[in-house]
Formats: C-alpha cells, structure tokens, sequence
C-alpha cells in the first residue's frame, strides 16, 4: 500500500526557503525592495507562500545562480509583466529589450572576472617562479630582476618599486627597476646610496631648510642620480629600458595598475619629511632634471618618459626617501 503524499496548499516563510535553497532572511530582503510580492497572510499573521510565489523564488534563485543582479532581476520580471500586458491588449509598451542589456552587462561582468582570475593566476606562477614578495610586482617588472641572485635586493627596493607602480604603474617601475639592478650589481654606488639616505634622515625638524647642509646634500644627491645613469648605460640597460618603451609606443602602457594621477598620488603617500629635507629633496629634483636637460641626448632617463610624471618618477627615485 502507497503512503498518501498530499502537498500543502501554502508553505510558511521557513518551508518555502528550504525548497527554494536559500534563507528566510532573503526572502524578506526580496520583499523588502519589491522583487518577490508579498504573500497572503494567516490568521497568526505570518506569510503564507502559494504555488505562484515559489515558481517565482524559483526563478530568482536560479537568476541569481547565474550572476544577475537583484535590480536587473527586476527589470527583468518587470518586461515580463509588460510583455504579458501588451499580448492581452491592456497597454503598450515601448520600452527597450531591458533582457538584453541585463544580459549584456553580465557576460562583460563575466569577462571582467575572467580576465581577474588569469591575473591572480599569473601573479601566483611569478610567486612560484621567483618568490615573495617580488612576484607580487607586476611582470613588467620582474622579468627584468629575476635574473638577480636572490638576496641582491632589500626590501626596501621592493618597497619603493611597490610604490612606483602604484603612482607611475608598471611601466615606470620598469624603467625605475634599471636603478636597482645596477645598486645590487655596484657595491660602490649601493654605499654611497647608503650614506645620502641616512644623511638625508638626519635632516630632521631641527635642521632650518636653509642651512648650508641641505644645499650640499641636495647637490650630492644629484651627482648620484647621474652617476646611477651612467652606471646603466654602461650595463647595457638601456637596450631593455627601450624595448620596454617600444611597447608603450605600440600601445601597451604597462600602467594596468595607475588609478590616479602621480599628482594625486604623492599627496596620499605620507613620508613625514621635515621641512629641511622637503628643500633637499626638491632642490636635488631641480638639480637633477637640469643635469638631465644638459646630458648627452643618449642619456637613458633623458628619453621621452611622457607617460611617467617627473614629479612621480623624482618621489619614488632609487634613495627611497624614507
């Protein structure tokens, strides 16, 4: 003998989340912004869900299974209903295929998330490739300093290359990675870095921007930077600095990661200098681009950098500033 298998005319709140998959707490957010009608009401004033409602929380499950939004879903349902109205003669309607574009905006949402998980998966082989945290940068540039020995960087190169990317994107850390290449291949020029950054923090709020020693400082910074593009030049790095800039010329910036301007940018990356080492630090920025202006034309930072803010390549130069 068959057990008698008689289905309820109405659910309560708890039932209708559990056939559907989903909670009652959705449920009550679906009637809160007019997605799923409210149902009729027992006489203990609870909600009483009928076949209707659950062919629709139906439906709002699977749309939301497939990435539609609750407003899309929305308008979704709500063509339905015109569409319904026009074919029994109650109204027009001219309104545009709002499917259409739902459906539009999904598959570029869709793509989007694709082209974000190929990111994050190539960003885990560069971490297999060439380790923490250097495979977190860009591949712009770590390709050009995997070939480093490991531990011929500081963190604080990788910190200041981090940052670079953030104000100038990957293209400008590319370019600035040529500086650190030669500081972790030049024992000499890596001292000397050395003794200017800790002679530039000990310009604290004791020390007047016009004191004689700013001046001095900024004028030795100075003569570092070119001696660091000499240094490249003289490597050889100038021959992928440009192959890198060819690629921008063609069209590919490297600046997938450059959400601001580098103006905005260096107002929001705090440094705490003193003022004395704010006049060193502009000073030797002035000083540097006149040299610059003044070098021979196949000087490598003397090249066409328009894409790369001087001021933001100048905040982020190879000494770190901190």
């Amino acid at each position: 003998m068959y057990p008698s298998l008689t289905p309820p005319r109405q659910v309560k709140i708890g039932d209708a989340a559990a056939f559907a998959g989903t909670t009652p707490r959705a449920i009550r957010h679906y009637h809160a912004i007019g997605l799923l009608p409210e149902p009729e009401r027992g006489g203990d004033g609870r909600r009483r869900y009928g076949y209707d409602d659950m062919i629709r929380l139906l439906w709002i499950r699977r749309m939301a299974d497939a990435g539609i939004s609750l407003d899309d879903m929305r308008a979704a349902f709500g063509e339905a209903r015109d569409e319904t109205r026009d074919e029994s003669g109650d109204g027009a309607s001219d309104q545009a295929p709002g499917i259409e574009s739902v459906l539009g905006r999904l598959e570029a949402s869709l793509a989007a998330q694709e082209a974000a998980v190929r990111r994050r998966r190539a960003a885990v082989q560069r971490l297999r490739a060439v380790g923490s945290p250097l495979g977190l940068l860009s591949e712009l540039v770590t390709d050009r300093l995997s070939p480093l020995p490991p531990g011929a960087l500081r963190p604080s190169d990788l910190d200041a290359l981090l940052v670079t990317e953030r104000i100038c994107g990957p293209l400008g850390a590319a370019i600035q990675a040529s500086a650190f290449i030669v500081l972790a291949t030049h024992p000499d020029l890596r001292a000397e870095d050395d003794r200017l950054e800790a002679a530039e923090a000990a310009l604290d709020d004791g020390v007047a921007p016009d004191d004689p020693r700013v001046e001095a400082l900024a004028v030795q910074r100075c003569a570092h930077q070119m001696a660091l593009n000499q240094a490249i030049e003289a490597a050889g790095l100038e021959a992928a600095e440009a192959k890198i800039l060819e690629t921008y010329d063609a069209g590919l910036t490297g600046e997938e990661g450059r959400e601001m301007s580098a103006a905005t940018a260096v107002t929001k990356m705090p440094y705490d200098f003193s003022p004395a080492r704010m006049r060193c630090l502009e000073l030797a920025g002035r000083l540097f681009g006149e040299a610059l202006a003044d070098a021979p034309p196949q000087t490598v930072l003397d090249r066409d950098l328009s894409p790369i803010s001087d001021a933001a390549i100048y905040y982020s130069t190879p000494s770190r500033y901190k």
